[in-house]
């Protein structure tokens, strides 16, 4: 069974004056009053949890936008200016509530504010606050008295009022009293209200209500003033005669909840909100057959925590009905007004009315909810009572913070600068701003110091120049952290990967310095001699190293593979012609621009094979010898060449097919035939035999060649030569053998036989000489070669053994094409600008020929036609002939070809890269022309609407763009962008009702000298929050009625206009004040006034109610004068009347009275109405004057005499429509 609480109230009333004298706490407000002043310090110092508030219920409506209270110190300051023009009679009741949410103590304190300035200070003067009767402090405690048998023991402290109040009051001295009330005896001492008995009540006794109104006496002295009051404090005037407290103490034998006696208790004592004087200028009418119920307010108000378990209890909105019996019983409904989510999370016990939740609450999805709740009695009809609660769901930490992306990834090019914005990280968090006030910062900043994070705005800048070679990726663990209290705060982390693009900054780099090959001058063609390598830091294209030999390729016996760097043999090699290659090779990255390093060398060493036999430089070998020559004379020079070198050219010599005993011998290394033996030429008059020529190859080679000594006489005639000089023409590339010029000696000796030899001139032995046919036959014995020797003059000696002649011989070498063009460098390498006039000479390149003539005039063509280059034919200048566009093709390879004129051609061949160079000739371009993006009014600064990017077909620093509002439009500062990334974000607090939407125009800005741009327009669209509260036209509305409307009719519509849209902008009308007994209902949706009573001028002329209009939770009042119209309803009111006129003097005096004496006393109930006044009948004397129009009556001079006298007359008083006709007897 259900134990009921035992309730005892007592009210105590403690006056420090009389009521006729006092005056109350004052507040006085200068128009010259600055917002911000201190007006006044409510602060009840450290206790338990004191909140301060503006009781808007009971401070007049004009009067709240005047105060600013600090609701936890209880500091009053001014708020705005206070217009005088606008102020209601002074002096105006206001009221601050101190309320405590763990004690449940309420405290109401009440100042008469005055408003002085040049408009008011005139039309009203200082008025006493007396006759209100209202107390300066109401406290209101609830007391349990818990426990089997609940007793207090006597002397227990059930009140310190002196604590209770204000600094400012404490020191008044307060007047002792005793007080008993049901069965609760108490004494007031020293501040304090004591228990003066023990006691007790049953724990199921019912509740009892016991009202007790008391006055006290203070200190006062002689004066009449109370002692110890000092004025003024914090702009707040105490009264001399003191202060009046009013106690109102609530006992209950069960704890109550907080939210119930925190402020109800207060409430529930009417007296203690409203005026007796208003009672009583209303007195109470007739009762009728069954009272409707009625709300003690008519709205309630309040916050509670989300997340509170199911089952709390929330507020008990209590009505009363003062029928007995099933009429007065009540029963309570309860429906949502704006949002029907409402009702599956409140529900009302539909007998106590105490509203509870259904399910914990959460702010996030609802912040608000606006219940109308309906108590109906069970009369006959029923009748019924409407109030509406307004429940705001207080914010707690209950959600972390949320990043716009749980990852995050961007690149950044390397090397880019210090503080270089990489990007903004955001997270949002679904509770109120004290809980959502995010911090971010890098949680393993120590494994990534490139990067650091900005902790408000969580932009992530770079610290430290990022090297991709060195690291070409980082993965940042971002925390945000929303700094909440209750109970405390959360973080969410979210993952940022940043990745290092590559920039073309490391050249190629080769393996080895310098590459050293030894290649057999017999290896095959194609074969591959050697593979270079060079790598590059960089990736990508940037890594890519084509090779090339820029030099030293002479003949063109090498081809390196641009992808590979494997460099083939391509033309048979030959020792005996190029011993040794040096090849430089250049590695060239694919980069824009490349870079390159041309420092590679490559040694090709060509190793001599044993592929050419030794050659005697004539054959067969002819000599003659004087029979009578010493034993080592040296008869004859037998010669043999080997083109080859080293041991493989190295020749020995000896005599073959030789008898035993023969008489010549040969020298192996020089090869000179010496006489060995004497010769006899009686005995052998001719010898023949070969001699052999090996090398010492592996394998070794050898030649023969024919040898013949002829013994002669001895003779004493000398050869002469038939010609002293001879001088021919050789081609240089006439073969080995060719025979050039045969000389004759003539010896006049019989059987002389006369040999010849070249005995100088012969320089590098390239011919030879032999005896043939008594002649001597000049023939080549070398290749000849015009560039190094173009003349030879020969000594020619012709001897006959003893004796000898010589002969000149000149021989004049002609040139032959033997040598092809060759170009300065094999690969040439030149940079363009893209915007180079057509035209324009690129580069000159030139070949040399060593010929001469036709064999040395050079012609250049290109060897693949490219179409936006040519090359000129005789110059080899290469010039551009249609423009080239870095964005189409980067870098063309041009194969120029250098042709001799010679017979047959020879030619070489060059390679020129032309790289582009990027010009800034492409201006940025975005791929749409318009941005479209939203954001509601009330999102955070910094919040992200949207993101713009455009692309640019430039490279490098002239593709690199930024973005900017600068020379376009921000908002007026409402929004910037992030000059990297794009994103456009808000800079300060939005407000739909100004400005509900944003054209931007942004740019897109590349890095180019001079820089281009494009622009691209943004519009935003701010989307609505219910942040604006409804407004009425004015304050005060003045509405004008005609008497005598039908009940039930529609008297006016009081309308209120909210800037907000939508369902933001639904507006909730009801009557708050001024509506009792109801006169007046309102339309709750379009606040139309209806007439509940017959209007009727005659018995009231205004009525004044105080209209709110809500859009939750937010809300606004305005006081609305119904002003009635008089309408002709009622008839002229005349009764009969006298009219005594005594005159005793003579017409000679001059006292007889000749102005108006008085006037006909009709009158009419409808004001508006003219009345006319006339005689019907008894003046035709004329004894009396009558204004029509006033009704004024004057004596006529007739009347001037002593005579008595008696007249009936009739005076008839009308408006338009009835006739009165009242006697007047005078």
């Amino acid at each position: 069974m259900e134990v009921l609480p035992v309730c005892v109230w007592l009210r105590v009333c403690v006056l420090l004056t009389a009521p006729l004298l006092l005056r109350g706490l004052e507040l006085d407000l200068s128009e010259t009053l600055r917002p911000g002043a201190l007006l006044a310090d409510l602060s009840l110092g450290p206790g338990p949890g004191w909140t301060y508030t503006v009781n808007r219920t009971l401070s007049p409506a004009v009067t709240h936008s005047w105060f600013r209270v600090d609701s936890r110190t209880g500091v009053i300051r001014l708020s705005r200016r206070v217009d005088c023009a606008r102020a209601l009679r002074p002096p105006q009741s206001v009221y601050f509530s101190t309320t405590s949410r763990t004690s449940g103590d309420v405290i109401l304190t009440r100042f008469n504010v005055h408003v002085h300035g040049q408009d008011c200070f005139i039309k009203y003067r200082r008025k006493s606050a007396a006759s209100r009767e209202q107390p300066d402090f109401r406290i209101a405690r609830v007391l349990t008295l818990g426990g089997e048998t609940p007793c207090w023991a006597a002397g227990k402290v059930l009140v310190n009022v002196t604590q209770l109040l204000p600094a400012f009051a404490r020191d008044v001295p307060l007047e002792d009293a005793v007080y008993t009330v049901d069965g609760l005896h108490a004494v007031f001492l020293r501040g304090n209200l004591l228990l003066a008995e023990d006691f007790c009540r049953a724990p199921r006794e019912q509740s009892a209500q016991v009202g007790l109104r008391c006055l006290l006496q203070t200190h006062l002295n002689a004066r009449g003033v109370s002692r110890g009051v000092d004025v003024p404090a914090h702009g707040v005037s105490v009264p001399a005669r003191g202060v009046s407290v009013r106690l109102v103490l609530r006992v209950v034998t069960a704890p109550v909840p907080v939210g119930e006696h925190g402020y109800l208790s207060l409430e529930s004592d009417r007296e203690m909100y409203n005026d007796p004087q208003q009672h009583r200028d209303h007195p109470r009418g007739r009762r009728s057959v069954n009272n409707p119920p009625t709300f003690k307010m008519p709205n309630y108000q309040l916050s509670l925590a989300e997340n509170q378990e199911a089952g709390t209890s929330v507020i008990t909105p209590r009505a009363t009905d003062p029928d007995e019996g099933e009429a007065g019983r009540l029963e309570y409904v309860m429906e949502s007004m704006f949002d029907s989510r409402s009702n599956d999370q409140f529900t009302i016990d539909p007998r106590s009315g105490t509203i509870s939740t259904l399910r914990p609450l959460d702010r996030e999805v609802k912040d608000t909810h606006v219940f109308k709740v309906t108590a109906l009695d069970h009369g006959t009809p029923r009748r019924s009572a409407t109030t509406y609660v307004t429940v705001t769901v207080s914010d707690t930490n209950d959600h972390s913070p949320v990043f716009e992306q749980t990852e995050y990834r961007d690149s950044i090019r390397e090397n880019v600068e210090v503080g270089f914005e990489v990007m903004t990280i955001r997270a949002t968090d679904g509770d109120a701003s004290a809980n959502a006030n995010m911090v971010y910062k890098i949680l393993n900043a120590d494994d990534n110091p490139a990067f650091e994070i900005d902790a408000r705005n969580g932009l992530v800048r770079v610290r430290e120049r990022p090297d991709r070679e060195v690291r070409d990726r980082y993965t940042l663990i971002v925390e945000a952290n929303d700094q909440g209290r209750d109970p405390g705060p959360r973080s969410a982390t979210a993952t940022v990967h940043i990745a290092v693009d590559d920039e073309n900054d490391n050249y190629p780099q080769f393996a080895e310095k310098r590459y050293v090959v030894r290649v057999r001058e017999d290896v095959a063609v194609n074969t591959k001699v050697i593979r270079v390598e060079a790598t590059d830091r960089d990736q990508g294209n940037n890594a890519k190293v084509h090779y090339s030999i820029i030099s030293g390729n002479v003949k063109g016996q090498f081809y390196i593979h641009a992808p590979t760097g494997v460099i083939d043999i391509i033309n048979p090699l030959d020792f005996e012609s190029i011993r040794e290659y040096n090849l430089r090779i250049k590695a060239q990255d694919g980069g824009r621009p490349p870079l390159i390093n041309g420092t590679g060398m490559v040694v090709v060493q060509v190793v001599d094979v044993n592929d050419n036999a030794p050659m005697f430089v004539s054959t067969p070998f002819q000599a003659s010898v004087l029979e009578n020559v010493a034993v080592g004379y040296s008869l004859l020079h037998v010669q043999a060449i080997d083109a080859d070198s080293g041991e493989n050219a190295r020749l020995e010599y000896r005599l073959a097919d030789t008898p035993p005993g023969f008489p010549l011998t040969i020298n192996n290394s020089t090869g000179w035939v010496t006489a060995c033996g004497e010769l006899d030429r009686e005995s052998t008059e001719f010898y023949k035999f070969r001699v052999e020529a090996r090398d010492h190859g592996v394998p070794a080679m050898s030649s023969a060649a024919s040898v013949s000594v002829t013994v002669l006489d001895v003779n004493d005639n000398t050869p002469a030569f038939t010609e002293r000089r001879y001088e021919l023409k050789i081609n240089e590339d006439a073969v080995v053998g060719t025979s050039v010029l045969t000389l004759t000696a003539v010896d006049r000796d019989v059987n002389s036989v006369v040999t010849y030899q070249i005995s100088s001139g012969n320089t590098r032995n390239r011919f030879a000489i032999t005896s043939q046919s008594g002649g001597g036959l000049v023939t080549l014995a070398l290749p000849l070669d015009y560039q190094q020797e173009r003349q030879y003059v020969l000594t020619v000696t012709a001897s006959d053994g003893t004796r000898a002649d010589t002969a000149s011989v000149s021989i004049n070498v002609t040139d032959a094409n033997t040598h092809r063009p060759v170009f300065q460098s094999a690969s040439y390498q030149v940079f363009v600008s893209e915007d180079l006039p057509v035209g324009s000479v690129v580069v000159e390149i030139a070949a040399s020929d060593e010929d001469t003539g036709e064999n040395a005039r050079i012609t250049y063509l290109m060897e693949e036609k490219v179409p936006q280059f040519a090359v000129h034919p005789d110059t080899g200048a290469i010039s551009t002939q249609m423009a080239v566009d870095y964005e189409d093709l980067s870098s063309y390879t041009l194969a120029i070809v250098a042709r001799d004129n010679g017979i047959p051609q020879k030619m070489d061949t060059a390679y020129v890269e032309v790289v582009v160079v990027d010009a800034n000739d492409n201006a940025p371009l975005f791929p749409r022309d318009v941005y479209r993006g939203s954001v509601f009014e009330d999102a955070p600064v910094y919040t992200s609407v949207l993101q713009i990017s455009a692309t640019d077909r430039d490279s490098g620093s002239n593709g690199r763009l930024s973005y900017t509002f600068a020379g376009g439009d921000d908002g007026d500062g409402d929004f910037f962008i992030e000059p990297y990334s794009g994103i456009i974000r808000s800079a300060r607090k939005l407000d739909r009702e100004n400005v509900p939407s944003y054209s931007l125009r942004a740019f897109a800005v590349d890095k180019g000298v001079p820089p281009l741009r494009a622009a691209v327009a943004v519009h935003v669209a701010v989307l609505d929050i219910n942040d604006n509260a409804p407004v009425f036209d004015r304050d005060v509305l003045v509405v004008r009625v005609e008497e005598n409307r039908p009940v039930g009719s529609v008297v006016a519509r009081i309308g209120a206009t909210d800037p907000d849209e939508g369902t933001n902008a639904q507006i909730m009308y009801q009557i708050v004040e001024g509506n009792s007994p109801e006169f007046f209902t309102l339309d709750i949706f379009n606040g139309d006034l209806t007439a509940l009573v017959e209007l009727d001028y005659e018995s009231r002329r205004e009525y004044v109610i105080v209209v709110q209009a809500t859009s939750a939770p937010l809300v606004s009042r305005a006081t609305v004068h119904v002003q009635l119209v008089d309408v002709n309803d009622n008839v002229p009111v005349l009764q009969d009347f006298e009219i005594i006129f005594n005159n005793y003097i003579t017409n000679k005096s001059n006292s007889f009275p000749s102005g108006v004496i008085g006037a006909v006393p009709a009158r009419d109930p409808d004001v508006d109405d003219e009345l006319r006044f006339r005689f019907e009948s008894g003046n035709e004397l004329n004894l009396l004057d009558l204004n029509n129009r006033t009704g004024e009556l004057r004596l006529s001079k007739d009347l001037d005499n002593d005579r008595p006298l008696e007249a009936a007359m009739t005076i008839s008083v009308s408006e338009e429509d009835p006739v009165l006709l009242p006697w007047c007897q005078g």
